[in-house]
């Protein structure tokens, strides 16, 4: 019985992360910023045009810094997530390694990345600019919040 409850389990989470991938997919390509400068020019932009804009404008370091975690880190959670959830992962070695990986990169909370690479937008444009948020950053909050909640729940089911 515990068995038919854990494969059920694992059915449910992995059809809640393929609707999480689908979220964080348009989270990426979705306007979540448009900052407007002198009440003249606005720019908006979502994670990715943003992070290209970062690369383009030689921000190497931001660029490499907002693009692992925001962009790279979150795929690879789905990734490892899915290999978890994978009916044929049954064995507890190969599973005990996922969790752990699963628990290592649990510590690099996504949003808090976005929260502070926001900040450092606002506070590098000052009073020149003001900065409305759109769809694009609820969209990618949410994808992040359930990436969160599907990886405390696997490893609970797994433990």
């Amino acid at each position: 019985m515990t068995n038919y409850l854990t494969i059920t389990s694992a059915r449910h989470l992995r059809w809640l992360l393929a609707l999480t991938s689908l979220l964080l997919a348009t989270g990426f390509i979705t306007p979540m910023l448009t900052i407007t400068k002198f009440v003249v020019v606005s720019h908006s932009f979502s994670i990715l045009s943003g992070v290209w804009q970062l690369l383009l404008d030689g921000q190497f370091f931001l660029f490499i810094i907002i693009a692992c975690f925001s962009v790279l880190l979150p795929i690879a959670k789905i990734m490892l997530l899915f290999n978890l959830l994978h009916s044929s992962s049954s064995h507890p070695r190969r599973r005990k390694k996922l969790l752990q990986l699963m628990h290592d990169y649990g510590r690099w909370a996504m949003l808090d990345v976005m929260v502070v690479a926001i900040l450092i937008v606002t506070v590098k444009l000052g009073v020149i600019a003001s900065i409305e948020v759109h769809a694009g950053l609820y969209i990618f909050g949410i994808a992040v919040l359930l990436i969160m909640f599907i990886t405390h729940r696997s490893i609970q089911l797994f433990n």
